[in-house]
């Protein structure tokens, strides 16, 4: 399969999820575990399939003049660590532990990750 019907594949996910999350906070109360599992399963899934095509189709305009192009699971991984940031922020503004010093932290621990993932290509 090509990159282009992978995007379009992507962005066609994407829209199914962001409108079954948008169904499912508007018909199913908050209460319980379940619930919050399906809220962040389809926030995650979300947010992975919209900014895989965003992260891929940037990279590719700021890379267009070197010699080594994005890869579509590079973009993959950096949109899986950022959709991992924003739902762990989540989760931890859900138990009102959220403060702005551990998002600092934990978007450097994600750009370790990320350098380290880069350095062993």
């Amino acid at each position: 399969m090509s990159h282009r019907i992978l995007l379009i594949i992507m962005g066609f996910v994407a829209l199914l999820a962001w409108g079954g999350l948008l169904l499912f906070t508007r018909f199913i109360a908050p209460t319980g575990v379940p619930s919050f599992l399906g809220f962040f399963s389809l926030l995650g899934a979300g947010l992975l399939c919209t900014f895989t095509p965003l992260i891929y189709l940037v990279a590719r305009l700021i890379l267009a003049a070197r010699s080594s192009r994005p890869t579509l699971g590079q973009s993959t991984r950096q949109a899986g660590l950022i959709s991992a940031w924003i739902i762990f922020n989540l989760l931890l503004r859900l138990q009102h532990s959220w403060s702005i010093f551990t998002a600092i932290v934990s978007f450097g621990i994600i750009v370790v990750i990320e350098f380290l993932a880069l350095s062993w290509q």
